[in-house]
């Protein structure tokens, strides 16, 4: 059992040494090749050196603030989606890109902060309410329910027009999880999981080709190992070769052969597997799983109803995000386009997950009244 003052510290390390765990990966996917750009790597160093900055920050002061503007940050994060659909920058064959004064960001990113403040105080506002028997009125179910759903649902479409299939899944994921946790009763909580199981088949019409592509490939991963299985094909071989020990660090052959697309981003785990084999995976998994129990502990000992969610809203999109990831780089799920986090290049990725911890570390702050 870890005593609750020394959480902070637990999330300090831990999360230190997957930023040089990231940096690492990402100085070798970009080394002395002419696939991955080294900028990357200074890129990261740059926003590794601001986030710990911002954590620092954000872990004083009175996070109760964040419950006043929770509202106007989704409101914030809603608008830019809008932007990006009609005036962002195209890569890749997506839409996902925002820039403003030179510097680009990608606002799914935000949208992930944005809907963990507005679940957190639109649940803990009605937390006494959620209840569901003979008695319940539609109004109620419709406030405890249907409406912030469809309130996260836009957001969730808005991003899965980008197309970013990955973080709309997230967000359902994410609104599934602070629903239980906000003490919805459990016939209401079964029920719209029943209903979204009977809607998901549905969804195999509004996808696009190269989504459906990636599904197929991942129920037989022999059905085009050139095109749409070729990743995956080359992300296993990588991880498979790194055996217990690794290969070394610059020494993974599938990163510095360039056989291993989006080795800096997607499959950045890939790169990981490769050169510090199992043992250096499981200890980056051993760092995230850290983080997330000190989350959940911290969750628990919260008193404040708006805390507790927050709380539980971080460590979700955090295991989420790892465990999507890990299981896809390995073959055991579908991809989805969902990054490393702290890992993974990406400067917007980088800085939300850096300002979700500093406002974790806040939360686990010893606090008696509210």
């Amino acid at each position: 059992m870890i005593s609750a003052r020394h959480m902070p510290r637990i999330i300090w390390i831990h999360t230190l040494i997957i930023i040089a765990f990231g940096l690492l990966a990402l100085y070798s996917a970009s080394f002395n090749n002419n696939v991955v750009d080294q900028s990357v790597f200074y890129d990261q160093l740059f926003c590794a050196g601001l986030g710990i900055l911002l954590m620092l920050l954000l872990s004083h002061g009175d996070y109760r603030k964040f419950f006043d503007v929770a509202y106007i940050v989704y409101g914030v994060s809603v608008g830019f989606l809008l932007l990006v659909l009609f005036m962002g920058r195209q890569a890749l064959g997506a839409t996902r890109w925002f820039s403003i004064g030179g510097f680009s960001f990608q606002p799914s990113e935000l949208s992930k902060l944005a809907m963990i403040f507005f679940l957190g105080r639109y649940f803990s506002q009605r937390r006494t309410k959620l209840s569901f028997n003979l008695s319940s009125s539609v109004r109620e179910i419709w406030g405890d329910l249907v409406w912030p759903l469809m309130l996260m649902s836009i957001s969730m479409v808005l991003i899965f027009k980008q197309p970013d299939l990955g973080t709309a899944i997230l967000l359902l994921g994410l609104f599934l999880v602070m629903l239980y946790a906000s003490g919805v009763a459990h016939r209401l909580f079964f029920v719209l999981l029943g209903s979204l199981g009977l809607v998901v088949p549905l969804a195999w019409h509004v996808l696009k080709p190269y989504q459906k592509d990636r599904l197929l490939v991942f129920l037989n991963p022999s059905l085009d190992p050139l095109g749409a299985g070729y990743t995956i094909t080359q992300s296993k071989i990588a991880v498979g070769s790194g055996e217990l020990w690794g290969k070394g660090w610059l020494s993974g052959t599938q990163n510095q052969l360039n056989f291993l697309p989006e080795r800096h981003t997607d499959f950045i785990f890939s790169v990981i597997g490769e050169e510090w084999g199992l043992l250096g995976g499981l200890l980056l998994i051993y760092c995230y799983g850290s983080i997330i129990y000190c989350g959940f502990e911290i969750a628990r000992h919260n008193k404040d109803p708006f805390g507790q969610l927050v709380a539980v809203g971080i460590v979700s999109i955090l295991a989420m995000q790892v465990v999507i990831n890990i299981g896809m780089v390995m073959g055991l799920l579908p991809v989805v386009g969902i990054t490393l986090p702290l890992v993974s290049y990406g400067r917007t990725s980088f800085m939300i997950f850096a300002i979700m911890l500093g406002f974790l570390l806040n939360l686990g702050k010893k606090r008696t009244i509210f």
